[in-house]
């Protein structure tokens, strides 16, 4: 029955019951609405109801809505941008949730290059939507079609963005932009990210609960008799009686002036000179020792350190260089080439010699420095008769690298042990595998995790390692052992990074519900939260005397934070995008940070923390102070994956170099 039979079938019942009146009105009205009718208005209508366009209508909508962004004044570009990602991800789920699994994948695959630097762990996530169900099983996916985003833009932005979508006609994209994202619109000029020190909180009154686990007592201080303690006051010592030796050498010198004759000048520079570096030394073994920490108990059982390992660490405390934001680190860059875009991570052991990375086909690599540029034969691990997933495949050609198989998804983390003898990796497949650097073997894969994991750490003191994943939870494992020795639940979406605190009684986690969260190994309870991040959580730093911590976010944004208090003591601007990996120097002067923006960092951590006792003596919370970046250090197109200060304050970084790396 079409429009014109239902006016003619209501004016009959009208005319029937004697409804003169509402019969005219009726009358009236249509007329209007003929004489009024909008055909670009009827045009969008239609539009809406004929099924068969509505893949096309996504993606040409899309793509309008792209190109008009990109060619935006540049004063607004960066607002509009923030556009795109929900739009994109709407887009995809919509299509997906109507049935088009094959456009919404094409879809995908087409423009998530636009969106891997920023949010390539949720389009990893989003790669496993295969069907409408899976829209409700993942709840990532539920979580994200519930919700809203928030996005901050100024009112000019939203005008031209509202000109735009009505002027196009564009009734699908608007349609996505209404029922997803939710505009904080400010009077004035555009927001920018690093200007806008806003402090983002929980949702309802999970600032409360901050508030009220951020009084709990935790004893931040460093180990009592630690290992490097003990050596650090042996070394200190040899400084002093090397020291008196050389002032009992020059009273000889002296007795003998008059003898030596020409040859006294040359002695007295040497003993001069040698007077000099003693004292130097032990200057700075006193400026870098953490003696001013308050000493705690380990909570774990930790493992003893073999006496080979102790005479290796007093060794490098020896020749430790000291750093201060006038004798900044030398930084060994180490470049993976041919990545085509497969490396999901690398590590770096503790003096540098090895490097470690994770790949999209499940392989992990190694790299012994030492053999670099050398031809090796056996360079694959040997295939084992049963199980194939720990097999390495045939020894085809000679490689630089240790290849490891035994992981069934992508290598999402590694880590080696404190001394290197041992490499952790994590992956997809949800399990922790553990190999030996001298064996070239798995030894373990620990199973426990029910979805991808993330991130993987040894502790300070090796044995003990800790493990963050999809599942929203992080686990303590110890090497002995392959089920979990605590689950520290209590995230509100991903954990997507771990670290140790330095005396082993702490781990720290980031997650995807931006927010940093202290844990105690001993209950697993949550003694901290840290709240002040707008967006997840990629990087963790503990400083060595253990008083404060370092986060970085996906934004750019690194924030240090006193344990002690829960509170930031200041943000760190000056990255553009993902900070992927935090280290400080060995004395904790210096924090270094890599990010996706293919620079590495160096701040003063000194200046600004030296001030924070002040400001919590006034109580006025965090300070405005913000750390002072010494030098930027740029890599020619090569975004910055790991950075490792080796105990002799050498700083190692890693990445792998990219075609374009503003786009990696």
């Amino acid at each position: 029955m079409d429009e014109e039979e239902i006016e003619k079938v209501v004016l009959a019942y009208l005319k029937k019951k004697g409804l003169k009146q509402t019969e005219l009105a009726f009358q009236e009205e249509q007329q209007q609405v003929k004489n009024n009718a909008d055909p670009d208005v009827s045009k969008q209508v239609i539009s809406l109801t004929e099924p068969d366009n509505v893949p096309e209508q996504y993606e040409d909508g899309y793509c309008k809505l792209r190109a008009w962004t990109y060619s935006s004044l540049d004063l607004y570009k960066h607002e509009l941008l923030r556009i795109l990602y929900p739009v994109f991800v709407h887009c995809f789920m919509d299509l997906v949730a109507k049935g088009h699994i094959q456009e919404a994948r094409a879809f995908f695959n087409k423009f998530r290059e636009d969106h891997e630097m920023m949010h390539l762990r949720d389009l990893q996530k989003l790669e496993g939507v295969l069907s409408p169900s899976h829209l409700e099983e993942m709840e990532f996916a539920h979580s994200l079609r519930q919700s809203k985003v928030n996005i901050k833009i100024c009112q000019y932005s939203y005008d031209l963005m509202m000109q735009y979508l009505h002027k196009s006609q564009s009734i699908t994209m608007l349609g996505i932009i209404n029922e997803h994202i939710n505009f904080q619109v400010s009077p004035g000029q555009p927001i920018s990210l690093s200007d806008d020190t806003e402090v983002v909180t929980l949702v309802g009154s999970g600032q409360d609960t901050a508030n009220l686990i951020n009084q709990k007592e935790i004893h931040w201080g460093l180990l009592e008799d630690s290992v490097e303690e003990r050596l650090e006051k042996t070394l200190l010592s040899d400084t002093e009686k090397a020291e008196g030796e050389t002032k009992e050498g020059e009273s000889e010198e002296n007795k003998k002036r008059s003898i030596e004759g020409g040859k006294q000048g040359t002695s007295l520079k040497k003993l001069k000179k040698d007077k000099v570096v003693s004292a130097a030394a032990k200057a700075a073994k006193t400026e870098g020792n953490v003696s001013a920490a308050p000493r705690v108990k380990p909570e774990l059982s930790l493992p003893v350190i073999p006496t080979e390992v102790e005479y290796s660490i007093l060794d490098d405390l020896r020749n430790r260089v000291q750093l201060s934001n006038v004798a900044l680190p030398s930084v060994s860059f180490y470049t993976f080439l041919n990545t085509h875009n497969g490396l999901n991570c690398s590590a770096i052991s503790h003096d540098g010699s090895l490097l470690a990375g994770g790949f999209s086909d499940s392989s992990l690599k190694v790299w012994d420095m030492a053999l670099l540029g050398q031809q090796t034969d056996n360079s694959i691990l040997p295939e084992e008769n049963e199980s194939a997933r720990s097999a390495a495949g045939t020894n085809s050609g000679k490689r630089s690298y240790t290849l490891y198989r035994g992981h069934s998804g992508p290598v999402y983390s590694a880590a080696f042990s404190p001394f290197g003898d041992f490499l952790l990796s994590s992956s997809s497949d949800s399990t922790i595998r553990l190999w030996s650097t001298k064996l070239n073997a798995n030894l373990v894969c620990y199973k426990g995790h029910n979805y991808p994991v993330w991130d993987v750490k040894f502790s300070p003191a090796g044995h003990y390692f800790a493990s963050a994943s999809h599942d929203r939870t992080a686990r303590i494992w110890s090497m002995d052992r392959i089920q979990p020795l605590r689950i520290m639940a209590g995230h509100l979406s991903d954990v997507d990074c771990v670290q140790w605190h330095a005396n082993c009684n702490y781990i720290a986690t980031g997650s995807s519900d931006k927010t940093v969260r202290l844990w105690d190994v001993q209950n697993g309870e949550c003694v901290r939260i840290f709240i002040g991040h707008r967006s997840m959580i990629l990087s963790l730093a503990m400083s060595p005397d253990g008083r404060y911590m370092a986060s970085g976010d996906e934004d750019g944004t690194i924030m240090m934070w006193d344990l002690s208090s829960g509170r930031c003591v200041t943000p760190l601007v000056g990255h553009s995008t993902c900070v992927w990996t935090l280290d400080y120097s060995c004395e904790g002067s210096l924090l270094a940070s890599g990010s996706a923006d293919c620079t590495v960092k160096l701040w003063d951590v000194t200046s600004s923390t030296a001030r924070v006792p002040k400001s919590e003596e006034n109580k006025t919370g965090s300070t405005t102070n913000r750390l002072r970046s010494l030098k930027t250090l740029p890599t020619k197109s090569t975004p910055v994956h790991a950075l490792k200060f080796s105990r002799r304050n050498l700083l190692f970084a890693a990445g792998p170099i990219s075609a374009n790396g503003s786009t990696y």
